[in-house]
């Protein structure tokens, strides 16, 4: 997660801001290159386990989740939710390697749990301006939407990351640093699902 830092623990399932062209982000100027790259994804129309590396058979295709990711210089946390049940739970994450395997990996677990909407989380800072994080998150965000060839909404996650802190200070000793980048991701999920409360599984 990169408002907070790379961090460490503890997750359970969750329960379910706006910039330009409809993606979220609570107050604050965003400089002019994170403007150019929200402005070219379109917006929307309105637990924790390692995720396994060996190919899996497509989810039922009847089934629309959406996938959260807390994006991080060295691993980026997951989280699932299925758009009718509206209910957010950490998925797990993915330990980076390089952009190519880190896409390829990502393509894996799409095909694998039929999602078909991606949140990204935008680290601002806590004065709500962007900084190098909002940027790294932005241009990762477009590059999963040309790559993956879904719809990608980026969700303000100064309020996310703070939870998931006290969450992961409170279970590090039994969970892990997996959970608690994981549980960002879900936190990151809940808040998207509360502030779009009309997303249907056709999205």
């Amino acid at each position: 997660m990169g408002g907070v830092g790379e961090r460490g623990a503890g997750a359970e399932a969750v329960g379910a801001a706006d910039s330009p062209t409809g993606h979220t982000a609570r107050g604050g100027e965003l400089p002019a290159a994170l403007h150019d790259i929200l402005r070219e994804m379109p917006p929307a129309s309105h637990a924790p386990q390692k995720v396994s590396s060996k190919r899996a058979a497509p989810a039922d295709s009847s089934l629309r989740r959406i996938l959260a990711l807390d994006y991080g210089r060295a691993r980026i946390g997951l989280a699932l939710a299925d758009a009718g049940a509206r209910i957010a739970r950490p998925l797990g994450l993915i330990v980076r390697k390089n952009r190519n395997a880190d896409m390829q990996k990502l393509r894996e677990i799409i095909r694998e749990h039929g999602v078909r909407r991606i949140v990204v989380g935008l680290p601002l800072r806590l004065d709500g301006t962007a900084g190098e994080m909002a940027e790294e998150a932005g241009r990762f965000a477009e590059r999963v939407r040309k790559q993956m060839g879904l719809p990608v909404e980026m969700v303000d996650e100064r309020l996310s990351s703070w939870e998931a802190e006290q969450s992961g200070e409170k279970n590090k000793k039994r969970e892990g640093k997996e959970s608690v980048d994981a549980l960002a991701a879900a936190l990151i999920l809940r808040e998207y699902l509360e502030q779009n409360p009309t997303t249907t599984e056709q999205g």
